[in-house]
């Protein structure tokens, strides 16, 4: 995949980032990202489900909270949130957290070849506000409890019993993504005060047991990094975040996305998209919606990521315009799709389906603006490869 300089901007004086290759890189002229155009050309007129797509592309709604799922008996959970695709023969699943707080949690629904819904199910219950999480190679979904003191749980998207992960600690987890080069967990922390963690597992594909560390670094907005282990990841969150001298602390971590040696992830508190070159050892800031030239960033509210075969990177809001904004290798960050009419919600869960051809995601209080009022929706089209 090769990719060409895209999101740069001075921060604190000379801070910077590329996105090329597969990566964000440094580039010799400082230039902030800038609306314009994307790939897909404007966004046509709300469809019947109130979503605005660019021509080529249409939306169907997979299903509605409290309300049986087509074709099934099951009835699909309040909040939808983080959620992940996985190949199912020649069919897939996509699995979708609740974030609901005591009871939470996570359900799946099958597709066949044609995109049929073939079934849906419970594949984890009795947790709390599980909200964002990550697919691992192994074919799991890690489930996240966005709570004080909070778990990881790995759950089976085909169903059966779900593990919960004492090891990769107790904190306000958010999202999980997987490196399977380095073979380590990339972990978000949603406080003001968080931190970005990896888990080291002792064997890889068994996170029973292994070592929590957390990423240390300067105050500056880009620089180089190193990882200190957690001394007590079963500790209170508090003294996660302080016990580590350097510990860097970012302002809500939301989303997480691996690809090519680099991982992406996003901070809601300041509206920034951080990117972390493995191969190098940096950090940077990849994208920072104060920083577009002349205001008007198309992408505030940055929350869930994820990234599609052509390494676009797909971003949803919590909030600003009920968006999914696309950010391409040609400099341009600019809106894939709009929600309209469900300005109380927000957009989680964006996840491609194996193809490539079907993108997922949740409006997670829909029309309502209630948690009982959340709706699943596929769009399909020409995405390019």
């Amino acid at each position: 995949m090769e990719r060409r300089t895209f999101l740069r901007g001075a921060v604190i004086g000379t801070s910077a980032a590329a996105f090329g290759g597969s990566l964000w890189q440094s580039a010799a002229v400082a230039a902030p990202a800038q609306p314009g155009a994307g790939p897909y050309g404007a966004l046509g007129a709300a469809d019947a489900n109130g979503i605005q797509l660019p021509a080529g592309f249409s939306s169907r709604v997979i299903a509605r909270s409290g309300q049986t799922v087509t074709g099934t008996s099951y009835a699909w959970h309040n909040a939808p949130d983080g959620g992940a695709c996985f190949a199912d023969g020649t069919g897939w699943i996509y699995v979708s957290n609740s974030e609901i707080n005591p009871s939470g949690g996570a359900s799946a629904v099958r597709f066949d070849s044609a995109g049929t819904i073939t079934g849906a199910y419970r594949i984890l219950s009795g947790t709390r506000q599980n909200c964002a999480g990550g697919k691992t190679p192994w074919n799991t979904w890690l489930s996240c409890e966005e709570v004080s003191l909070g778990y990881v749980y790995e759950t089976n998207p085909w169903g059966g019993a779900a593990t919960r992960r004492d090891a990769m600690g107790r904190f306000k987890h958010e999202a999980a993504a997987a490196d399977p080069v380095r073979r380590v967990i990339y972990l978000t922390e949603d406080e003001t005060d968080g931190c970005f963690y990896r888990f080291v597992p002792t064997t890889w594909g068994d996170l029973s047991s292994g070592t929590l560390q957390v990423l240390t670094a300067g105050t500056a907005a880009s620089g180089t990094f190193s990882w200190q282990n957690v001394p007590d990841p079963d500790g209170s969150p508090t003294t996660t975040r302080t016990q580590v001298s350097g510990a860097k602390h970012f302002n809500g971590g939301e989303g997480c996305h691996y690809a090519n040696d680099t991982v992406w992830f996003t901070t809601k508190g300041d509206n920034r998209v951080w990117q972390v070159d493995l191969a190098a050892g940096t950090y940077e800031l990849a994208y920072d919606d104060s920083l577009v030239v002349g205001g008007g960033a198309p992408l505030t509210g940055v929350d869930n990521i994820t990234g599609s075969s052509s390494g676009d990177l797909y971003v949803a809001e919590d909030g600003g315009n009920m968006e999914i904004c696309l950010i391409t290798p040609d400099d341009i960050v600019t809106p894939f799709l709009r929600i309209n009419g469900q300005s109380g919600s927000e957009i989680t869960g964006p996840a491609f389906s194996p193809d490539g051809t079907r993108l997922y995601f949740s409006s997670q209080r829909g029309t309502t603006g209630s948690s009982s009022g959340g709706i699943t929706y596929e769009v399909k089209g020409p995405f390019r490869a």
